[in-house]
């Protein structure tokens, strides 16, 4: 059995109105998130097929709430307290306060977050 916890993570990723620590475990990516700002991130995910993330995320809500939308034109409101499933082909929108846990397969998760990541690059060398 492996046990994480948000203290125990190893790779801490700090932005405007964000921390997010994460850890693989056995090709799983469990990470640790909380917003303090609203966030729409969708330019984010251009680039990638439907300009969406491509990796699927099971997680829970601890506080707050997770928005889902999916490039079929359907959306999700996950409140705190419960537990969901985002499919690949979906942007989320962030509220203020929020925060998850949330489990991907890592290799699926990389590639999304290396267009994000280039398109956070870019975005800031344009500011």
């Amino acid at each position: 059995m492996t046990k994480v916890s948000k203290d125990t993570a190893t790779q801490i990723e700090v932005g405007d109105g964000f921390e997010g620590r994460y850890i693989d475990t056995d090709g799983y990516t469990i990470g640790f998130e909380q917003y303090s700002v609203d966030m729409d991130p969708a330019p984010l995910f251009a680039g990638l097929p439907d300009d969406a993330c491509q990796s699927p995320h099971w997680g829970y809500v601890i506080v707050g709430q997770v928005d889902f939308r999916y490039t079929d034109g359907t959306s999700e409101e996950v409140r705190a307290g419960e537990a969901y499933y985002a499919r690949p082909g979906h942007t989320p929108v962030l509220h203020v306060g929020t925060e998850v846990v949330e489990f991907s397969p890592s290799e699926e998760l990389a590639k999304t977050m290396a267009v994000v990541m280039g398109n956070l690059s870019s975005m800031a060398s344009s500011s």
